[in-house]
């Protein structure tokens, strides 16, 4: 925190600034969104190419596993988050991922500097973290529908009911 209270400034590892430095200066349009992206499944996939799809190049925020804990309890993540940052990185559609350590993406969305902010469909537009933000550098901020039946949370009650994929 600085003096005034506001959270201190996000530096960025230096191949991510990188990055969004030479993304910006050629006038890509980067897209932004953010996670836990535990047990990931169709629906994330189908999600980020949406996202993707708005801009240039697509940035994830990956919630580091201390931040799933405070967010979702002791029993999450399943998947640690390098598996998940890298499992992220490794599709076609994802240009970059990053770890982030706070509850919210907010000082990495202004690291970042997205042109457009999406999360998914159980996001209203108004509840979206970094709106503010991004809506003051002239930036959009959507919400995503997202894809019924399709959740880690489904995944995880059938893995713990012991229920097949074909017993829906």
């Amino acid at each position: 925190m600085s003096a005034d209270g506001a959270a201190a400034p996000l530096e960025l590892p230096a191949d991510a600034a990188a990055k969004l430095a030479a993304w910006h200066a050629a006038g890509r349009k980067v897209v932004f969104t953010n996670g836990v992206f535990d047990l990931l499944h169709r629906g994330h996939v189908e999600y980020l190419e949406e996202a993707r799809a708005l801009g240039d190049r697509l940035v994830v925020g990956v919630n580091s596993d201390a931040s799933v804990r405070r967010l979702k309890g002791p029993s999450r993540p399943i998947v640690g988050e390098s598996d998940r940052a890298g499992l992220l990185a490794a599709l076609r559609c994802v240009d970059l991922a990053v770890l982030f350590e706070d509850d919210t993406p907010e000082r990495l969305i202004r690291a970042v500097r997205p042109a457009v902010l999406v999360k998914g469909g159980d996001w209203s537009v108004e509840r979206i973290v970094g709106r503010e933000f991004v809506e003051s550098t002239g930036g959009r901020v959507l919400s995503i529908p997202l894809r019924e039946g399709l959740s880690t949370s489904n995944l995880v009650e059938r893995i713990r009911s012991g229920r097949s994929a074909l017993e829906r």
